[in-house]
């Protein structure tokens, strides 16, 4: 009889082990601190994007420094003098267009870079006290924000169309 009391009280200590270290490792992996939640991207100062538009050089090229190899001819003939200055351009430089586009629903900010056919997350800032959620699928997704029973959305979708957005205060 007292075998059986010690292989009983082995086996409880063992499985009670077994619990207690299955519970502290998924415990971890639920809690806030084993992942990172999903923070806010700052939007920088001006955000530009263009849209098949040339990039355009802030600033005109360098002169060069060193003269051209010259080509053999004939009759050779000087070399007319250049000028190292640029010439100014008769069209000026197109404004870039932002396609970034910010919504604002009680408990948060999302701003979307909302092109022709898709939309992109830049980034989902939630107010003091509330609760951010994300979703995303190849053409939609979902940024809640939540706090006491209460949920408020914004929603993107696209399926080869322009991308629509829907805000949702509940």
């Amino acid at each position: 009889m007292r075998n059986g009391l010690v292989q009983l009280g082995a086996w409880t200590a063992a499985t009670g082990a077994a619990v207690a270290l299955s519970w502290f490792g998924v415990h971890a992996v639920l809690t806030d601190a084993a992942f990172e939640q999903p923070s806010a991207v700052p939007l920088p100062s001006s955000v530009s994007r263009t849209s098949d538009a040339p990039s355009v050089p802030l600033s005109p090229a360098p002169a060069a420094s060193s003269p051209a190899p010259a080509t053999t001819s004939a009759s050779p003939a000087p070399a007319a003098p250049t000028s190292a200055k640029p010439k100014p351009s008769k069209k000026p430089p197109a404004e870039p267009v932002s396609t970034v586009k910010s919504y604002r629903v009680p408990g948060g900010r999302v701003a979307l870079d909302v092109q022709a056919t898709t939309a992109e997350l830049v980034s989902a800032t939630p107010d003091q006290g509330w609760k951010m959620d994300l979703w995303q699928g190849d053409k939609w997704l979902r940024v809640d924000f939540s706090k006491d029973g209460s949920t408020n959305s914004v929603f993107a979708t696209w399926n080869g169309f322009h991308p629509e957005v829907q805000t949702v205060v509940r």
